[in-house]
């Protein structure tokens, strides 16, 4: 069977229609390796920030039971070597956003004023479960 001239050319390239679809596959694989991108780099920023929360509540639980009082600040605990630095938070990027609670007045002593029994993220939002980060 001998081919024409006409019969060459229409099976030299793709038509408009294979180069669209293949288009079209590409971007919506392209649209789900970006989201999932986007989700584990907001996992890996939440597991920082829940790991260094549990640091920090440890060390003021620490200078809690060596000293018998809570700092009056988180510079406290790098001052007294509970801590090396302060973390950045993941999702402020900054070491001073961190939100602090102060520890109820001790009745037994009033003059000692009281110092953070707790610390909070500073970041708004909400994690992918849908908590906020400041409640964790």
């Amino acid at each position: 069977m001998e081919r024409t001239a006409a019969t060459w050319r229409r099976h030299d390239g793709f038509t408009l229609i294979e180069l669209m679809v293949v288009m079209a596959i590409i971007v919506i694989l392209a649209g789900i390796g970006l989201a999932t991108y986007t989700n584990s780099i907001t996992r890996s920023k939440e597991a920082v920030l829940k790991e260094d929360l549990f640091r920090l509540r440890d060390a003021l639980d620490q200078f809690h039971a060596d000293k018998g009082k809570y700092p009056s600040g988180l510079d406290e605990l790098v001052q007294e070597k509970y801590l090396r630095a302060l973390p950045v938070d993941p999702f402020t990027q900054s070491s001073d956003s961190w939100q602090t609670e102060m520890s109820e007045p001790d009745a037994s002593n009033p003059a000692d004023s009281p110092g953070v029994s707790n610390v909070k993220s500073g970041a708004q939002g909400a994690s992918i479960d849908g908590t906020k980060y400041a409640e964790w």
